[in-house]
């Protein structure tokens, strides 16, 4: 160990002096909202919902009002709402999934009082609610979290429901050319109230099958660790891999905070037990050998404060992962109200000051990252119960350059759920591992952000693709941009500094032909569009934002298309596929 950290210091010893900063900037942005009186607060997506490039944010809410929507224009974000969405439950979870592999995103809420809802897109975000006809439960639960994953790798997204109740048990279901099939009972998932917070879908032992890991409430409830056997068969590893802690356990935070490519879980808890041994979070390392240590205590990460949401990021863009946690406490007494872990790079962390979360004082429980101006630096949303919500943005100062993968599957699910990232600069790796639900009642950005250092250049971007157990390698790509990977064909479109881009075209790639246009000031935009042989095809003169620009005349293939304003000229690459 000492020998590898030594190396990983000589390689990023001349790493750009960072000055880590974040300011609270809800208020400016227009996604100062709160959830409201609560029991454990709501949750929030930070997942880009209508595929226009920028990360969206939907907070779930109380009950009597509806879930709030939030789209992110160019950094600045306007309440919206959409045709057929009308939920006032005391919703809990949302996660936005491609559920159809159809290339739109739909949207899966659960509820603590009211059923959970599935809500189908028709790619003009349209929605339907479908979900008395697919199969999922449609008597009340009391669900707090949901997650997504492929179980059996054949291509579309299954689903665990997380009960937070002694008498309803958590639910597994099968996703079977659209149906879900509850295989709860057939598949080994215990059939006990074991109050349920979260879960997570990952393939902890590398074996190319996912396997859950649940939070559970209370220390007699330990959390459970189910491996996937294959064939819709888990068994319970809790005791053997050392997972099944005995906590009050709120979090299933995934990251692979030492870059050793075994994924490792953060996992939140109160300062308080009558029966448990462990006091503080969990930080679970995992061996590699089908265990885990916790080892919060070494590392730093234990809290000791009434923890919720944890997030892991790389704010600094270091290339070492960072660590962010929220408490329901608001810092009056002796416990923190929150606390971002800084990694030293030795496996260590320590509560850097003066560094802007001064003022992170209210009731909070869930948060999520995304990227809310296209700068490669991740930003923090955090849910608040009566008091505004945070927005954190990262101001971080240093030159430290940045990739930010996203993944298209074929075979895989269109959303690329269930995969594992690894790049490689000067043979030194990351990896993420691309989830649908985590943390605490969340969901992150769609795409993986890597922080390169001072490196401009990574030697390769490396995807494992679950479903066919294919490795994909891109090589030499260069820092600064941010990537789409199409499952079989590489590295399909890339921007380079979003942030300065003042056209957008979405969704792109278009399986129809039909892209709409995000234009920055509302600004009238002259276009032309070319082939790939330089042949102009088409062009209009009035073009405004939310306009379409319509090719579902043409082939398959890829156009240039060219913006003019009195402000910007911009050339982007547009692709039928």
């Amino acid at each position: 160990m000492a020998i590898r950290v030594f190396i990983l210091f000589i390689i990023f010893s001349n790493l750009a002096n960072a000055q880590l900063a974040f300011d609270n900037v809800a208020a400016q942005i227009g996604v100062n909202y709160s959830y409201g009186d609560s029991e454990y607060g709501g949750g929030v997506s930070f997942a880009d919902f209508d595929n226009d490039g920028w990360d969206d944010i939907t907070y779930t809410s109380e009950n009597g009002e509806n879930i709030y929507f939030l789209k992110n224009t160019n950094g600045e974000f306007n309440l919206v709402s959409f045709n057929g969405i009308s939920n006032t439950n005391k919703t809990k979870q949302v996660i936005w999934v491609d559920y159809d592999n159809d290339g739109d995103k739909d949207l899966f809420v659960t509820a603590l009082e009211g059923k959970n809802s599935f809500y189908i897109n028709d790619g003009e975000m349209n929605f339907t609610d479908i979900s008395s006809t697919i199969g999922i439960f449609q008597t009340d639960l009391f669900t707090y979290g949901a997650s997504f994953g492929d179980i059996d790798n054949d291509g579309d997204l299954d689903l665990f429901i997380s009960n937070r109740s002694p008498i309803d048990h958590n639910y597994l279901y099968r996703n079977d050319s659209g149906t879900y099939v509850d295989i709860t009972d057939s598949s080994g998932i215990s059939l006990e109230g074991q109050l349920s917070f979260c879960s997570i879908f990952f393939d902890y032992d590398k074996d190319g099958l996912q396997d859950i890991y649940v939070s559970n409430d209370k220390e007699e409830n330990i959390n459970r660790l189910y491996r996937n056997l294959g064939d819709g068969v888990f068994e319970d590893v809790s005791d053997f891999s050392n997972a099944g802690i005995d906590i009050s356990a709120m979090s299933t935070t995934l990251g692979d905070f030492n870059n050793d490519g075994w994924f490792d879980i953060y996992i939140t808890n109160t300062p308080f037990s009558q029966i448990s041994t462990i006091i503080g979070n969990v930080l679970l390392k995992n061996n590699g050998d089908g265990t885990f240590t916790n080892i919060a205590t070494e590392t730093g990460t234990s809290f000791n404060s009434l923890g919720w949401g944890s997030v892991f990021l790389d704010a600094d863009n270091d290339g070492f992962l960072d660590l962010y946690v929220s408490s329901s406490l608001d810092g009056s007494a002796q416990f923190l109200s929150s606390a971002f872990y800084h990694q030293q790079n030795d496996e260590t962390f320590i509560i850097p000051q003066d560094i802007g979360f001064d003022s992170d004082n209210r009731e909070s429980y869930s948060n999520a990252i995304g990227d809310i101006n296209n700068d490669g630096k991740p930003e923090i949303v955090v849910v608040n119960d009566t008091d505004n919500n945070f927005l954190w943005q990262n101001n971080t100062s240093n030159q430290n350059n940045w990739l930010k993968v996203k993944l298209e599957g074929v075979i895989s699910n269109r959303d690329g759920i269930g995969n594992t990232i690894e790049i490689n600069i000067n043979g030194q790796s990351q990896y993420r591992y691309t989830l649908a639900g985590e943390g605490y009642l969340s969901q992150n950005s769609f795409y993986e952000f890597f922080g390169m250092g001072n490196a401009t250049e990574v030697d390769y971007v490396k995807v494992t693709w679950t479903a066919t157990g294919e490795s994909e390698i891109i090589n030499n790509i260069a820092a600064n941009q941010a990537i789409i990977i199409k499952e079989g064909s590489g590295v399909l479109s890339s921007v380079n500094n979003l942030k300065d881009t003042k056209f957008a075209v979405y969704p792109n790639p278009s399986a129809n032909g039909v892209f709409k246009l995000s234009v920055a000031n509302q600004e009238i935009v002259s276009l032309q569009v070319f082939d790939i042989s330089g042949r102009l095809i088409t062009k209009k003169i009035d073009l405004k934002n939310n306009d379409q620009i319509n090719l579902s005349q043409y082939q398959k293939g890829v156009y240039i298309a060219r913006f003019s304003s009195e402000t910007k000229n911009e050339v982007l690459k547009l692709i039928i596929d």
